[in-house]
Order: C-alpha cells, then structure tokens, then sequence
C-alpha cells in the first residue's frame, strides 16, 4: 500500500526530495530509499537527481502506475468515457470507446448497473460547430502548470495573426466547449486567458517559477468565464433592466456582471458578435429594459420591433 502512495505523490508533483517523501509517509528517507528501488524493479523510471537540491522525479516510459478508485470514482470515469465522444478534444472519440471496455469490464455488477442506467436514459445534444484541440496540447499545458514550468508558444489571434508567447500557466478553464489557458503574460506583465485551440507549444520551454498568489479555483472559472463574455463581443451596449438583479442574472446564459441600482432596477453590459442577436437575447429576459448606450442595439431593436408590428398587422394578400 506504501508504494501505491508513493506512485500517487509521484504522479501529484514532479520533483520530491527524500526528506519530504519520509514526511508525507511518515517512514525514513533510508525507506524511501529502499521503496524507490522496490518501484524500479516493478518496472517505473524512477529517476534520481543528486545534490542538496537532489531528489527523486517518476520518468518516463516503464509501466503505466495503477489506479484506486472508489465506487463513486469508477463511476464517474466511466460515465466521462461515455460522454467524451461529444467532446472538444480532437480524436477522442474512438480512443474512449477503447478505455471504456476496458473499464467496464473491471467494474463489479453493482457499478456496471450504474453506468447502464445512466447510457440508458441519458441522452446527448447533437455535437456543436467549433474549433477542437489537440490533446498533445493539453497535456503539454497541463504538465506545465502542474510542474510550474513557463510556457513557449505561438498564439494566432481571431483575425489570423501569430504572436510569440512566453507566459506562466497556471490553469485550463473549459468554458462552452472550448478550453482556455489561464496564465501570467510576462512581455506584458498582466493577467492573459489564450484559447488552446490557437496555442502551438515550442520547444523547450521555460524555466520554472515561483507561483504566483490565485484565489479559489471556482472564483478562476467565474472569473475567466466572465472575461470571455466581453472579450470577443464586437458589439456591446450599456442597458438598464427595469427588474431585481438576481431575476436577471438567472435569465442569462453565461456569467454577466450585474450592478443593482435598487431593488427593481439594475444595469449591465451584454454584447455579441451580431447586434441583432443581442436585440434577441433582450426580448428573452421578458422584462423591461432602456439602452443607454448602444447605437448598433438600437438600430437593431428598431428593425426588429417594425418586423413583430407588421406580423401582427399582416397585409390581405398574406391571408388569402
């Protein structure tokens, strides 16, 4: 079981000394030291770095580590498996539906009943248009911020252009089907969020860094969530709803800061690529509201507000 734990905090961080693996352990380095041995003959590249600073890092290649899950995990993996084929990573399909036999076929009855009766009555959304990313690139994201390792790579902007990149990673946020990187733009010396679709990593990378304070990671994908809202919109208007801020912030897809002006009243600023979808998403609040700043919303209301008169006024040749 100690070398189970052992494998685990290997797998958990990169780089442990002998000292603080005694410690999580509560054992000696001296058995560290023989528990190291013990995995390397078992088949896992344990690789050892000498010095003060020295300590141990698992390699790579040898023998996949093997995996304790408890029912309510098992579960839980099997059912991602089940749904990943909807996924916004490229090539995942086909590679879940070989893990998930795999899977299964370990499960005890019990746990297989389970995930039938999820597969049975859980049904899936046809798979939406957009951009997917490479998997190789998440996992060289992913490795860089668990390792706190800087991040080199080239990022093409929504208009086509590739800049160099050299960053601090420090989380991926999956938002609406897409994953973004969360990092510390060090050329501009302030907080980025990168789409990973448009991230080619280049080798090698950078050095590693001292981690920077984060709040919590539900306040990071709020918070990412939120900047994605204003960041892409091409179109944006300052609009006062005539109803209590927590009615609207239900009514709204996505996070949307809101400032309360009273109990029945409260502004915000929605925006979209297209100005007549914004006058769309406004009609579904199904509350008043007044534009206070916003010509191309304006004009797009207006439009739309003719078309909804003149329906319900049609012409006589219409009817007959």
């Amino acid at each position: 079981m100690r070398l189970l734990r052992l494998l685990s905090l290997f797998q958990a961080r990169r780089d442990w000394t002998a000292s603080q693996l005694a410690e999580r352990l509560a054992v000696t380095t001296r058995t560290i030291r023989k528990d190291v041995d013990r995995l390397r003959r078992l088949g896992y590249p344990v690789d050892a770095r000498p010095g003060v600073a020295g300590g141990y890092r698992l390699g790579t290649g040898g023998r996949l580590p093997p995996l304790l899950l408890d029912d309510d995990e098992a579960v839980a993996v099997a059912v991602g498996l089940r749904t990943a084929a909807g996924g916004s990573v490229t090539g995942i399909a086909e590679t879940s539906v070989r893990a998930l036999a795999k899977v299964q076929q370990l499960l005890p009855e019990r746990l297989r009943r389970r995930v039938e009766a999820f597969q049975g009555y859980a049904l899936s959304a046809p798979p939406l248009q957009g951009a997917t990313t490479d998997p190789t690139v998440l996992t060289t994201v992913a490795t860089a911020c668990r390792d706190h390792e800087r991040l080199r790579f080239d990022y093409e902007s929504h208009d086509g252009e590739v800049t160099r990149r050299d960053v601090e990673p420090y989380r991926l946020v999956h938002d609406r089907r897409r994953w973004y990187l969360l990092a510390w733009d060090t050329a501009r010396n302030d907080w980025r969020t990168f789409r990973a679709d448009r991230v080619t990593p280049l080798t090698p990378g950078g050095p590693r860094f001292t981690p920077r304070p984060l709040p919590p990671d539900d306040e990071i994908a709020t918070g990412v969530a939120r900047r994605l809202n204003t960041a892409t919109w091409r179109y944006r208007a300052r609009v006062v709803v005539h109803a209590p801020a927590d009615y609207v912030r239900q009514r709204l897809p996505a996070a949307t800061e809101i400032h309360p002006l009273g109990p029945n009243r409260c502004e915000f600023t929605p925006g979209s690529d297209h100005p007549q979808m914004l006058a769309l998403n406004l009609g579904l609040l199904d509350a008043d509201f007044t534009v206070i700043d916003g010509p191309e919303l304006t004009e797009a209301l207006t439009v739309l507000a003719d078309r909804y008169r003149r329906a319900c006024t049609p012409d006589k040749e219409d009817i007959t």
